[in-house]
């Protein structure tokens, strides 16, 4: 059998294409007491942070005026109670969720492989990540935080790597196996945003397609890779069988999953990617899980043209936004109803920001520095992290003359404050952030996202 046959066999197994070592356990448990949750919400092709979030103090002229074409009007923004920014109109769903206190931001950040200034930026090569501004060496920067080496595992994958591994994993990616969920050992449970788990491409009538499968299955003593093999397609039907049942059950969860004004359920697939996550958090006791770790995706930011329309708040990133905002608003409200929303956090990453100035046809191009929301009852309510740059296109804070900011918080220092809330160890924390040592000392820490 060819390795390309051996493969596409695997494959048919369904779950077993994604699960490589599942059935392993570490005796080494993550730090940290009771039930918690991490949730990344990565916005594929660029997410306009600008837009999502806007100084209403004396800063919005400058904003307003080195945006251009694609300024947001300061009359139809969310504002945000006590602080001086306010969230995209598409957003207002999240009002309410900051008024709770359950809702933060966080300011510019992003790749940095060091503490860096716009002199060090122009002189020093050997100090900026490679390849700025290209969407797939971004996105690896963020899921594995390697800002200038290969990527070939991600955050997620390696807090699973040093965590206590039940039957059905705890490691779960609604957004396809992704390399933020690849570990060194350990590997995610990837679930369909629809549907549920099964073989590909066997139908139930293919008796002998599947009876092959089921034999191969249970094999035993036919050498060491038949017998592993089988395990892990063993191990991958129950944990299918495990996650079908969740996935098929009623659940007060999906009451949740409506929009508001319309009473309508939310069909947008980070609402259902969202909807799944949740589901699989109120089966946690069931499950065995005392922690876990998911990853969700939504795609369609990478807006060179068209992100706004006319009247700048409605368009391509509008629609996003809203989608988005309704997803976590009925997510955070799904949380409440189980009981979790205090011991579950949820994150935004993006490739890059986008281009301060406004382009001709009413874009963005690819930047740097962004801004991201996290969500959770446990954080310091209504808190404002990191700081805005200066708007002055060519600037400061700007790299180039269209306002590609240089980042001001790492994302070691964002993503590593929740990975330690989340129960990673100090004596951890340099093999899931593998550049920690950068970032943890010399006047920089992870950020006080938490009460």
């Amino acid at each position: 059998m060819t390795r390309r046959h051996f493969h596409k066999f695997v494959a048919g197994a369904g779950a077993a294409a994604v699960l490589g070592q599942l059935a392993r356990t570490s005796a080494i448990a993550a730090g940290g007491s009771g039930y918690r949750a991490m949730v990344g919400v990565f916005l594929f092709g660029g997410n306009d942070g600008w837009n999502m979030v806007v100084p209403t103090d004396a800063r919005y002229a400058g904003y307003a005026g080195s945006r251009g074409t694609v300024a947001l009007a300061q009359t139809r923004l969310t504002p945000l109670t006590g602080v001086p920014y306010a969230l995209h109109p598409a957003m207002a769903p999240l009002g309410a969720i900051w008024d709770e206190g359950a809702l933060g931001l966080v300011l510019n950040a992003g790749t940095l492989h060091a503490p860096l200034t716009k002199a060090l930026y122009q002189s020093r090569a050997d100090l900026r990540p490679t390849n700025l501004l290209s969407h797939s060496d971004e996105q690896a920067h963020w899921q594995g935080l390697r800002a200038r080496t290969d990527n070939y595992d991600g955050f997620m994958g390696r807090i699973a790597d040093r965590s206590n591994r039940p039957a059905t994993p705890a490691l779960i990616s609604l957004g396809g196996s992704n390399l933020a969920v690849i570990g060194q050992t350990a590997t995610p449970l990837v679930l369909p945003s629809t549907g549920t788990l099964g073989r590909n491409g066997y139908a139930a009538g293919s008796s002998a397609k599947n009876a092959a499968i089921d034999a191969f299955a249970t094999a035993a003593g036919l050498g060491t890779v038949a017998d592993v093999t089988a395990g892990q397609i063993t191990a991958a039907y129950a944990q299918a069988t495990a996650a079908n049942t969740i996935l098929s059950a009623a659940s007060v969860v999906d009451t949740h999953f409506v929009n508001p004004a319309t009473g309508a359920a939310l069909t947008s697939d980070v609402s259902r990617q969202l909807a799944r996550v949740a589901r699989m958090i109120e089966a946690r006791g069931s499950l065995g899980h005392d922690r876990q770790t998911f990853f969700v995706s939504q795609g369609g930011y990478d807006n060179h043209s068209a992100q706004v329309n006319g009247d700048t708040s409605t368009g391509t990133h509008a629609n996003l936004l809203g989608d988005l905002a309704l997803a976590l608003a009925a997510f955070h409200n799904a949380l409440k109803a189980i009981g979790a929303a205090d011991a579950v956090t949820t994150f935004t990453m993006s490739d890059f920001g986008r281009t301060f100035r406004g382009n001709a046809q009413n874009g963005t191009d690819h930047a740097w520095g962004n801004n991201h929301l996290v969500m959770g009852a446990a954080l310091k309510p209504r808190t404002v992290h990191g700081l805005y740059p200066s708007t002055v296109l060519g600037g400061a804070d700007d790299v180039s003359s269209e306002g590609r900011f240089l980042p001001t918080v790492a994302q070691e220092e964002y993503l590593g404050a929740i990975a330690r809330w989340h129960g990673v160890t100090d004596t951890d924390m340099p093999y899931v952030m593998p550049n920690w040592s950068a970032w943890n000392g010399n006047g920089r820490a992870p950020l006080p996202l938490f009460a």
